[in-house]
């Protein structure tokens, strides 16, 4: 990537490592690429952050590191709040941000954490299982699943300590987009992320569930087309 390239960044949700994001980079091309969590493969690996704040501070930073004009965040449920908290965080460096991309996650003022899926790894997969039931079936192994599941309880633990109303207002667009078989979403509640900005704010549904519309080509699509409009 050069010095004046835009990037796409995808921020995971909870308990994912990721990979649900490969069709849409495969599509963008190696401009964009997923954020890393505190705990995730690396260096602190299996030392989870210790804030939500946490997180958003090491997100912030993996982006000022990396040189990108202008980038574009995409998040992912969990990940949809820790990317309007990134976002905000950035602007206030200086950063600006090409748009916000808020995909399965109710609006923030609309938030609700289930309580009972922070209360371990157990209860995490139980939720997992209702919400999202690809998730675990797809896991490679039992240890993988408990690794997930534990992660999970993790990140809804953290996502307890947000707290949307101290969030600095946003200026640039923002897109909110769900399945429309998600059970975490409704139109009313994606809706509700008009509020986090005052610039544009476009409403997108797509076939599916909580993260199936990942892996389609109109949600591909529809991201590069978002990316050529933010870039221009």
């Amino acid at each position: 990537m050069n010095d004046t390239e835009s990037a796409t960044v995808f921020f995971p949700g909870a308990g994912s490592f990721g990979a649900e994001f490969r069709p849409l980079t495969q599509a963008l091309g190696r401009s964009s690429w997923p954020v890393r969590y505190p705990g995730r493969p690396g260096r602190d690996y299996g030392a989870p952050a210790a804030s939500f704040d946490a997180v958003v501070r090491a997100c912030a930073e993996q982006i000022v590191q990396r040189p990108a004009v202008r980038p574009l965040l995409f998040g992912h449920s969990y990940g949809a709040y820790v990317a309007y908290a990134t976002a905000a965080r950035l602007r206030e460096a200086g950063v600006e941000i090409a748009a916000l991309v808020a995909v399965g996650a109710a609006g923030p003022g609309r938030l609700r954490v289930p309580e009972q899926a922070t209360a371990g790894p157990a209860e995490a997969a139980a939720y997992l299982d209702r919400v999202d039931p690809g998730v675990l079936a797809g896991a490679p192994s039992d240890e993988w699943r408990a690794v997930v599941a534990e992660t999970t309880a993790q990140d809804l633990r953290l996502l307890w300590q947000f707290t949307p109303a101290t969030v600095p207002g946003l200026h640039c667009p923002v897109l909110a987009a769900r399945g429309t078989e998600d059970p975490l979403t409704t139109d009313d509640t994606i809706a509700a992320w008009q509020h986090t900005t005052t610039g544009p704010f476009t409403l997108r549904t797509f076939p599916g569930g909580h993260s199936g519309l990942l892996g389609s080509p109109d949600c591909a699509s529809w991201l590069q087309r978002i990316r050529e409009t933010a870039g221009s």
